[in-house]
């Protein structure tokens, strides 16, 4: 838990039930949502500015209703789109040196917005700028509509029609395409500048709101909402092939809050913050499935969470994600998630080059049918307090890096150990032969008359001829495999020992494993194994072994029918006796 001295305390959030993340934040500012009087308002609140903020600050004043939703240009960060209850999408520059304490006797000065979108003919519930585009803003309405402005010229250019209200819209990394999810319960994922959906498919069945977000320069996208019988789910989509998410929808749990997905690049993973709880989980995206790792756990319940973006986290405490999250509507606590590692230089392997500030391409470039990737920046040279390196971009998704199941941590938080995914290792038995594994024991009848019938094939024949030493052999067998010395007597025995045990020497022989013949003629103490298979001897020891064991197996099934037996008999007496108390009884 961070300290109130880390927050930003004396906050007064919008109350208002609309479905948004509430506060939105960049590397040097915060946004949030204010309850306000007389129209709506946003504050921007500095990263550096923590602890108590003063009872009157500035605020980003200039629409006739509630404020909705908020978005910072990932291309500037002073630069931030507003959308509002009252139809209207505005444009706001943060002023420099821009602060929340004023000098003693100043009242604040609220901030008047730049530019104003009228387009819409009801209320604007999300704003999101383009990723890969300057200047290029994505609005939705009440109106079942989305619009893309050219925010310089002030007007849209294009519109995508819905048949009911936009819950929530993603945007993918090069920009040229854009998923959204409303309540008619359809996941579409639109060609934008076609102004039509590539793909119109079913999502989450439940009647509560969804979520929908881009997995960066991947071909998937992850969507969290409800089923039919309100749990919680998530959903990972191809994009080219978006009939039903890959592998069906994952419960997450019965929580009724709407939870919020977000995309870190950097470590392929992706956050859940529920709303309504405290927890904010998170999970690896490895061969095409989420794996958990683990979850941030609190007490204090969250109605709005905000990602820092990569460029902005500190790499001198290797932190990897830095979320920031209201608490009863009165103040923002920020959470770092963080690898534990003592190492004093830059940890390359956890921070892959990243989005920086240049764009692709302009707006009208965009609009006139341009895609790509902005070109990326190298964490190091932000770490060294240098000048941020560019890097290219690249076309291709982004490559792995190693997995960070056993590093990741939130700050000053003990994390459950995370439950891996693991194939289910095989059962470690004894040294048996395989069927045993694969079958059913036979019944004890078949049992008992397979190895007779075994036994009877090595008892001696001398009826042929008396005075001669008769060295026949017999079949070649396979070598007997190697078997733990036999149980005292008395002691109980898996049937499926037994059944190995037996089953094994009773089974045909394969011509490809055949052993040395076994002859139960007495050998001389000179004579040793021929070199031909047909004519060679083994040591009478191998007859002898296998008789013993044939015997040790009667006797232990014989005392196994004699203790079944023995109880069989005590309860008949048992029985007779409860019968003869009871007519005494009578």
């Amino acid at each position: 838990m961070s300290t109130q001295e880390q927050c930003y305390d004396n906050l007064r959030i919008s109350k208002n039930a609309w479905d948004t993340n509430l506060v939105k934040a960049n590397p040097r500012y915060l946004a949030v949502n204010w309850e306000a009087s007389g129209g709506g308002a946003f504050a921007v609140i500095p990263l550096n500015e923590k602890g108590r903020l003063p009872e009157q600050i500035p605020l980003f004043r200039g629409h006739k209703a509630v404020v909705l939703d908020t978005d910072w240009n990932p291309f500037d960060d002073s630069l931030i789109a507003s959308g509002s209850d009252d139809g209207k999408a505005f444009i706001w520059r943060v002023p420099e040196d821009f602060s929340l304490r004023t000098e003693e006797g100043e009242d604040p000065k609220d901030v008047a917005p730049l530019k104003q979108f009228t387009g819409h003919s009801r209320k604007v519930g999300h704003v999101l700028f383009n990723p890969a585009a300057a200047n290029v803003l994505a609005t939705s309405s009440g109106d079942y509509t989305v619009k893309m402005w050219d925010v310089e010229a002030g007007s849209p250019h294009l519109t995508l029609k819905h048949t009911d209200i936009v819950q929530s819209l993603s945007w993918s990394a090069n920009g040229s395409l854009i998923v959204t999810t409303s309540r008619d319960k359809k996941l579409r994922i639109w060609d934008v500048r076609q102004e039509a959906p590539a793909h119109t498919v079913p999502g989450h069945a439940g009647a509560k709101n969804s979520r929908v977000k881009w997995m960066g320069e991947h071909d998937r996208i992850a969507t969290t909402g409800f089923s039919k019988m309100s749990d919680r789910q998530l959903g990972l989509w191809d994009i080219r092939d978006p009939k039903e998410p890959i592998g069906g929808f994952h419960m997450l749990d019965s929580i009724s809050g709407v939870c919020i997905p977000f995309w870190d690049d950097g470590t392929q993973c992706l956050y859940l913050a529920g709303k309504g709880d405290g927890n904010i989980r998170y999970f690896e995206y490895e061969h095409d499935k989420f794996e958990y790792l683990s979850e941030y756990k609190s007490g204090d319940p969250q109605r709005g969470v905000a990602f820092l973006p990569k460029r902005g986290v500190n790499m001198h405490e290797n932190e990897v994600m830095r979320a920031f999250k209201t608490v009863n509507d009165s103040y923002i606590e920020p959470i770092s998630f963080i690898v534990p590692r003592r190492a004093e230089v830059f940890q390359g392997d956890i921070y892959p080059p990243v989005i920086g500030t240049k764009p692709a391409m302009s707006a009208a470039d965009w609009f006139d049918g341009m895609e790509g990737l902005p070109p990326k920046i190298d964490l190091e040279s932000i770490y060294e307090g240098e000048e941020p390196t560019e890097v290219p971009a690249s076309s291709k998704p982004v490559s792995r890096v190693p997995s960070i199941s056993t590093m990741l941590s939130p700050s000053k938080q003990q994390p459950e150990p995370a439950p891996s995914k693991k194939e289910p290792e095989p059962i470690k038995e004894p040294s048996h032969p395989s069927p045993a594994l694969r079958n059913p024991p036979p019944p004890m009848k078949e049992q008992v008359s397979s190895i007779a019938n075994l036994a009877s094939k090595y008892d001696d024949k001398e009826d042929s001829s008396s005075g001669e030493d008769d060295s026949s052999s017999f079949e070649e067998v396979a070598k007997p495999v190697e078997r733990h010395a036999p149980k005292p007597v008395g002691t109980p025995v898996e049937a499926t020992e037994l059944a190995a045990v037996t089953r094994k020497i009773s089974s045909p022989i394969s011509p490809t494993k055949l052993a040395a013949p076994v002859s139960l003629s007495k050998p001389a103490s000179s004579a040793t194994p021929t070199s031909q298979p047909a004519t060679a001897k083994a040591p009478a020891s191998s007859d002898q072994v296998t008789l013993q064991d044939i015997k040790a197996l009667l006797e232990i099934q014989s005392r196994t029918i004699s203790g079944q037996s023995e109880k069989i008999a005590m309860l008949t007496a048992e029985v007779d006796r409860l019968k003869t108390t009871i007519g005494d009884k009578m």
